[in-house]
C-alpha cells in the first residue's frame, strides 16, 4: 500500500467508467483502468465494474491478456438467475471476478424472494464478496437481518446501497441514510454504495438541481457512527457542506482500517482523486 493513499482510504474507489454517466466505451474503460492500477494512487482504486451481460457476451475477452490477472467487479444488470453464467464465463478470458453486486428487488418491491435467491447461488461462489442491492423501502430492516444471519453462517455477503441516480427520488435524504449506516452498525454489517458519490463534500449540481451526498461526508458520518453516534448526529455530519471538520474527522483517522463502508463506484477515478488532492487527504503524487 502506498504511503501516498492513506489506509482508510484503501480500496475506495471502484472503478465504473463504463456505466453512465461516463459511458466510456468498453477499450477505453479497461485501458484507463490499467493506468488506474499502474499509477501512483493505485491503492485508492478497487475493481473495474463491468455487467454481466458484457461478460456473458464475452466482449471483455479480446481485451485482456489472460495472463495478467485482469480484476473486475461483476454488476449484475441481467438479473440475479443470470449470474451464474457471467462468473463462469469469465475463466475462459482468465479474469477473476473479486465481487458480485445485484439488485434484489426494484423499489417498492419486497427483497426477500430475490435475497434468498442470490443467497443459495452464492454459497457456490468461492472466493467471491456478493453486495445484495437493497432498496430503502419496503422490506428493508428484514433484508439486512437476513443478511446478518447469512454472514454469521459464513457467506460472504454484505448490503448495497443507491444514494443518487437520474430521479430526485433516488438521492435519500441524509436523516434516511443515516438510519442506513446505523443500521449496519448496530448488526456489524458491511455495505457498499452506488450512484451521485463524485465529490467529497455535499454538493447541488447546477444542471440537475439535485443536492448530492459527499463521500467524504459518508466517510465521517461512518466514523461517527461507528463511535456510537445516533441517527440525528450521523445525518448532521452527512448534512454538512463545509468540509473542514469532514477534513478533519478524515484526517485523525486515516492510519485505520475503513470501518463497515466497503466503498463506492464511481465512472470516474479522477474526480474523487482530485477533491482528495485537494482536501489534503492524500498527497498529490508527490513522495
Amino acid at each position: 500500500m502506498s504511503t501516498q493513499v492513506p489506509r482508510l482510504l484503501a480500496g475506495l474507489v471502484d472503478d465504473a467508467a463504463y456505466f453512465p454517466p461516463g459511458n466510456a466505451s468498453l477499450p477505453e474503460a479497461v485501458a484507463a483502468h490499467r493506468r488506474h492500477r499502474d499509477s501512483w494512487y493505485a491503492g485508492l482504486v478497487g475493481p473495474l465494474l463491468v455487467p454481466a451481460s458484457v461478460v456473458v457476451a464475452a466482449a471483455l475477452d479480446p481485451l485482456v491478456d489472460p495472463a495478467e490477472g485482469f480484476v473486475v467487479g461483476l454488476i449484475g444488470d441481467t438479473g440475479v438467475e443470470r449470474l451464474p453464467a457471467a462468473l463462469a464465463a469469465l475463466g475462459p478470458a482468465g479474469v477473476t471476478a473479486r465481487q458480485v453486486e445485484v439488485a434484489v428487488a426494484r423499489r417498492g418491491e419486497d427483497p426477500a424472494p430475490g435475497l434468498a435467491e442470490l443467497l443459495r447461488l452464492a454459497r457456490g461462489w468461492a472466493g467471491v464478496d456478493v453486495y445484495a442491492e437493497i432498496p430503502l423501502t419496503f422490506g428493508l430492516t428484514a433484508a439486512l437481518d437476513t443478511l446478518t444471519a447469512a454472514r454469521a453462517g459464513g457467506a460472504r455477503v454484505a448490503a448495497k446501497f443507491r444514494t443518487g441516480g437520474l430521479a430526485a427520488e433516488l438521492f435519500p435524504t441524509p436523516i434516511e441514510l443515516a438510519a442506513v449506516l446505523c443500521a449496519c452498525r448496530d448488526r456489524g454489517l458491511p455495505f457498499k454504495l452506488t450512484a451521485g458519490l463524485h465529490h467529497a463534500v455535499r454538493h447541488r449540481d447546477p444542471e440537475t438541481g439535485f443536492t448530492h451526498h459527499g463521500f467524504g461526508n459518508v466517510l465521517a458520518a461512518t466514523l461517527a457512527a461507528v463511535e456510537g453516534a445516533e441517527v440525528d448526529e450521523v445525518a448532521a455530519v452527512l448534512a454538512a457542506t463545509d468540509p473542514l471538520p469532514l477534513v478533519e474527522r478524515v484526517r485523525a483517522a486515516r492510519d485505520a482500517d475503513r470501518p463497515l463502508w466497503v466503498g463506492f463506484g464511481s465512472c470516474s477515478v479522477d474526480e474523487p482523486l482530485t477533491d482528495l488532492i485537494r482536501l489534503g487527504l492524500v498527497n498529490g503524487g508527490e513522495s
